[in-house]
């Protein structure tokens, strides 16, 4: 026989299209009700909940699939602001090397004592996602399609069935029939044929009845057969396969939730890092902000000053308090010594250095002096310019009275 491809041959061939052909008439008949239909409500129903829960499951795989990508372009967003915030972050400002090394904490970040870049930790927690979660929906998915051929197969073997079955209703009845004729030979037979002839006749008509009727009955037995063992194993299938979906469904989420947390924990530090180093930044700020309207305010005072003379009014005798404030030079209040250094951060302050001796001098405006800061000219200037063009404020908690 003439082979038509590997395995197949012509007479396969013929055979699956007289299939075929077989039940599409089969399903006109049921459709047009000439013919009934094997109906089984509890497997319809079956076929739906699997339906349904093949759907849900395609979805999900599909949106953790789309959450996977988000993620990924999570990790690559998250990268490009690493590093736009550490070419952005300019040298003068508070917490530059802390902010360096936030940078780099973030490029290589120590976790149980490990070194765990952040990039490690972003890929991490894709593929945990990606082991743990979307895996385990392609395995769970990849039982459906073998399982829906086999409700496809069971569907055509059911319409194999209800063809051989009326087939073989339609040869019974026949069978009757022709019994009824091969009782009363025709006429014309009688006249062509002798009478010893006749009986051969009709047992020959017989025996080809009795051939058909017993093959129809072998066909209906083994499509019967054939139907009944993937209806069987389909009952038992589908219930399982649909209970199996709440473990399917409570794992999945299980195991997102779980490593969202882990994850977010993780990074939740060093974006508290970033947060503590941007607050001192805006209160650094504030600061220069504040010392720029106290510098503004003896600026002023300066500009006052230089439209009188050089030399100031005489304390008033309420300041002289002991015998030390007696010995000093007219136009001071006091003498105070430094006891912490100090570094001048403008022109109009003093700079400090352990010991040094400052005479304390009136601001001509007192509402323009600052809480904390005094006025005054260092002792050793005094004594050799007897001008006071040097004076400068100063932090008073840094000296101590004399």
């Amino acid at each position: 026989m003439a082979e038509l491809g590997k395995g197949v041959t012509a007479g396969k061939l013929a055979l699956n299209v007289q299939k075929r052909l077989s039940r599409a008439q089969e399903k006109v008949l049921q459709k047009l009700g000439k013919a009934d239909e094997t109906r089984d409500t509890a497997f319809e129903e079956l076929v739906a909940s699997f339906n349904k829960q093949m759907t849900e499951g395609t979805k999900l795989q599909r949106d953790l699939k789309a959450y996977l990508a988000a993620v990924k372009a999570m990790h690559d967003a998250s990268r490009r602001l690493q590093d736009c915030l550490a070419d952005m972050y300019e040298p003068d400002w508070f917490g530059k090397e802390e902010m360096d090394a936030l940078v780099e904490e973030m490029i290589e970040k120590e976790m149980d004592n490990n070194l765990e870049d952040t990039d490690t930790l972003w890929l991490d927690y894709h593929q945990t996602l990606t082991d743990k979660a979307l895996l385990c929906m392609d395995t769970y998915l990849a039982q459906f399609p073998e399982i829906k051929s086999r409700i496809a197969k069971r569907e055509r073997k059911l319409v194999d069935f209800d063809s051989a079955r009326h087939h073989f209703s339609s040869l019974q009845k026949g069978k009757k029939k022709d019994e009824a004729k091969i009782a009363k030979p025709a006429a014309l037979l009688e006249m062509a044929a002798p009478s010893w002839a006749q009986g051969l006749i009709s047992a020959h008509q017989v025996a080809q009845t009795n051939l058909s009727y017993n093959q129809a009955e072998e066909d209906l037995g083994r499509a019967q057969k054939i139907f009944e063992e993937l209806n069987v194993e389909l009952q038992d299938e589908l219930p399982t396969l649909w209970d199996s979906r709440v473990g399917v469904y409570v794992g999945t989420f299980q195991s997102l939730a779980g490593h969202q947390e882990k994850f977010h924990k993780e990074m939740s530090k060093l974006s508290q890092n970033l947060n503590d180093i941007m607050t001192k930044l805006e209160e650094q700020r504030q600061l220069k902000k504040d010392a720029t309207a106290a510098t503004k305010k003896v600026d002023d005072a300066k500009s006052e000053e230089a439209n009188h003379s050089e030399s100031t009014s005489p304390a008033p005798k309420s300041s002289v308090t002991n015998g030390s404030d007696a010995d000093l030079p007219p136009g001071f209040l006091y003498k105070v010594k430094a006891v912490h250094e100090y570094t001048a951060t403008d022109n109009d302050e003093l700079e400090l250095k352990v010991g040094d001796a400052v005479l304390v001098l009136a601001f001509d405006n007192p509402d323009e002096q600052d809480d904390g800061w005094l006025l005054g000219v260092k002792e050793s200037h005094w004594s050799q310019k007897k001008d006071i063009s040097a004076k400068g404020v100063f932090p008073e908690n840094f000296t101590q009275k004399v």
